[in-house]
C-alpha cells in the first residue's frame, strides 16, 4: 500500500528535484553548446564575409591604381561582389551616350538574366539557348524599364526577393520568368548618375539577408567611388595624351610658318602669329618665286582648333604647289581654290590674300579671296588707303564664279610706303565691355607706326592690341604682315 504524499521520505523528494534540475541543466547546457556552436559559425561566416571584403576592396584599390578600362573595372566590381555576398552572378550596366539607355559594362558568365524578355526571343532560346544569352549581353536597357530601371527611379540601393514577381515586369510582351532574387544599387559620382550595379541569387541558392543587403550596398558605395575616380584619372590621362599631341602639332605647325623674315632688296618685310588656341587657323607665308619676284601670302581659315590648323596646312601646300613661276596673283589663287574645293566642307572656306612683288620696279600685285582689305601707308601724303581689290573666298565655289570674280590689283610702292596685311582677329578683338578694336583704330595705329617701318608697325599694333583687351582672352588668331618700301 503506498503512502500518501505528505508521508513520503524527504530524501526521495529530494532526489527527484535533483534529477529534474539536472535534467533542465542539461538541456540547458546543450541548448548553450548548440548556441554557442551558432555564434562560432556565425562569427565563422562574419570573418569570412569581413575578409572577402577586405580582398574585394584591395583588389579594386590596385586596380585603379592601374587606371583600368571600364570593362575590366566593371569585371573586377561584379566578381568581387560576388564573392563577398555569395551571389550567383551580377552586372554592371552604364549610361550610354543616349542618356535614356543603360547598356552593359560586364555581366558574369552564371549571372542569371536580370532584364525581361521578349517572347520572341524564349521562343528562339528553345531551339538555340545561345539566342538568350546574346540577347541579354546586347541589349541596352531604357532608365525607365525592368528592376534597373525602378532603381535608378528610387535612387537608392533595393532587395528584390522576387524579380518575377516585380511589378515592372508586367508587360505581356517582355516576360521575366526566372526564380531569381536580386540586389542593386544606383552607381553614382560627385551628383552624376553614372548606371547600376546589380547581383542575383537564384532561390534555389538561397535567399539574401538582411547582412548580405547592408553588405552589398556598402561595397556599392564603394564602387562608385572607385569607377568614379578611375574615370576621372582616365579623363586627364587622355587630356594629356590629347594637349600632348597637340603641341605636338604646334610644333609642326610652328615649322610650317616663316622661321624669318625674308630678304627683299629694297624691302623690309616683317611678319607674326599669335595663335589664340594651341593650334592656329591663320597662316602667313613667303616664296621666293625667281627672276627677282616674292609672293606673300596671308589666310585665315574659318572656326579654330585642329579642323583649322588641318586646312590651312593644306592651303599651304596647294599655294606652295602651283606659285612659282607665275606673274598673276588671282590665277595662283584660282588654282589653289581647285585644288582645295573638293575636300573642304560645306561649312568652311579660307579668306586669303597673295601678293607678288617685284624688286625689280617696287611694284605690289594683289588679290583678295574673299579676305580683309590690305592697308596701304603713303609716305607722301601721311594718309592710309585701302586696297580693295574684289575675290570670293576659297571653298565657296568650285572655280566659275571665283576666277570670274577675282581680281589683280597692282599698287607702285615707293620710298617710305608700307602695305599691312592682316587677319580679322585684329580689328575683331574686343575689351571688357565687348567693344571690337576695329578698322579705325586699327588704321589709325598703322599710320602713326608705318614711317617708323615694318617691325615698328608690328610692334605697335601688339601693345596697343594688349592695351585694349586688358586681362581678357584672345578670341581669335592675330596674324600681321608689314610690308616696307626701304627709304
Amino acid at each position: 500500500m503506498l503512502n500518501p504524499p505528505e508521508m513520503l521520505d524527504p530524501v526521495t523528494i529530494a532526489l527527484g528535484v535533483g534529477a529534474v534540475v539536472l535534467i533542465v541543466l542539461v538541456l540547458a547546457l546543450r541548448n548553450q553548446r548548440r548556441r554557442n556552436r551558432s555564434i562560432r559559425r556565425r562569427f565563422r561566416e562574419l570573418e569570412g564575409e569581413e575578409q572577402r571584403m577586405f580582398s574585394f576592396l584591395n583588389d579594386l584599390g590596385l586596380a585603379i591604381e592601374n587606371e583600368p578600362s571600364a570593362s575590366v573595372l566593371s569585371r573586377i566590381i561584379v566578381d568581387g561582389i560576388d564573392k563577398v555576398v555569395n551571389a550567383r552572378g551580377g552586372a554592371v550596366y552604364f549610361f550610354g551616350s543616349e542618356n535614356g539607355f543603360l547598356n552593359p559594362s560586364y555581366i558574369s558568365e552564371n549571372c542569371p538574366p536580370l532584364i525581361g524578355i521578349p517572347v520572341e526571343i524564349r521562343k528562339k532560346a528553345q531551339r538555340d539557348p545561345r539566342a538568350l544569352e546574346s540577347h541579354v549581353r546586347l541589349s541596352r536597357v531604357g532608365v525607365d524599364e525592368g528592376i534597373l530601371g525602378h532603381c535608378l527611379t528610387l535612387g537608392q540601393a533595393i532587395h528584390v526577393a522576387d524579380v518575377k514577381s516585380h511589378p515592372s515586369f508586367r508587360d505581356a510582351f517582355t516576360r521575366y520568368t526566372d526564380d531569381v532574387a536580386a540586389l542593386l544599387s544606383p552607381l553614382s559620382h560627385a551628383g552624376k548618375d553614372l548606371g547600376v550595379l546589380v547581383v542575383a541569387r537564384r532561390h534555389q541558392d538561397g535567399a539574401f539577408t538582411a547582412n548580405d543587403f547592408a553588405v552589398f550596398r556598402s561595397a556599392a558605395e564603394q564602387s562608385s567611388f572607385a569607377i568614379g575616380n578611375a574615370r576621372v584619372h582616365r579623363e586627364a590621362h587622355e587630356k594629356r595624351a590629347i594637349e600632348g599631341e597637340l603641341q605636338n602639332a604646334r610644333e609642326v605647325q610652328r615649322i610650317l610658318l616663316p622661321q624669318a623674315d625674308p630678304v627683299v632688296a629694297g624691302f623690309r618685310i616683317s611678319g607674326t602669329n599669335l595663335p589664340a588656341r594651341i593650334i592656329s587657323g591663320d597662316y602667313y607665308d613667303y616664296l621666293d618665286l625667281g627672276d627677282r619676284k616674292f609672293g606673300i601670302a596671308i589666310a585665315d581659315v574659318s572656326g579654330k582648333g585642329v579642323p583649322a590648323g588641318l586646312l590651312m596646312a593644306m592651303c599651304r601646300s596647294a599655294l606652295r604647289s602651283v606659285a612659282r613661276g607665275q606673274t598673276s596673283p588671282s590665277e595662283v589663287l584660282a588654282a589653289v581654290n581647285r585644288q582645295l574645293f573638293p575636300d573642304i566642307r560645306e561649312d568652311m572656306f579660307i579668306s586669303m590674300a597673295y601678293a607678288i612683288l617685284d624688286e625689280t620696279n617696287g611694284k605690289l600685285v594683289i588679290a583678295r579671296a574673299g579676305h580683309d582689305p590690305a592697308l596701304l601707308f603713303r609716305r607722301e601724303s601721311g594718309k592710309v588707303e585701302l586696297l580693295r581689290s574684289p575675290g570670293l573666298a576659297l571653298g565657296i565655289d568650285e572655280g566659275t564664279v571665283f576666277e570670274r570674280v577675282t581680281k589683280d590689283q597692282e599698287i607702285a610702292l615707293f620710298p617710305g610706303d608700307c602695305v599691312l596685311l592682316y587677319t580679322d582677329g585684329v580689328r575683331e578683338a574686343v575689351d571688357s565691355h565687348d567693344e571690337e578694336f576695329g578698322m579705325e583704330r586699327m588704321s589709325e595705329s598703322f599710320r602713326l607706326a608705318a614711317p617708323l617701318g615694318s617691325e615698328a608697325v608690328l610692334a605697335r599694333m601688339q601693345e596697343e592690341l594688349r592695351q585694349f583687351t586688358g586681362e581678357g582672352p584672345q578670341m581669335d588668331d592675330i596674324t600681321l604682315v608689314a610690308i616696307e618700301k626701304k627709304r
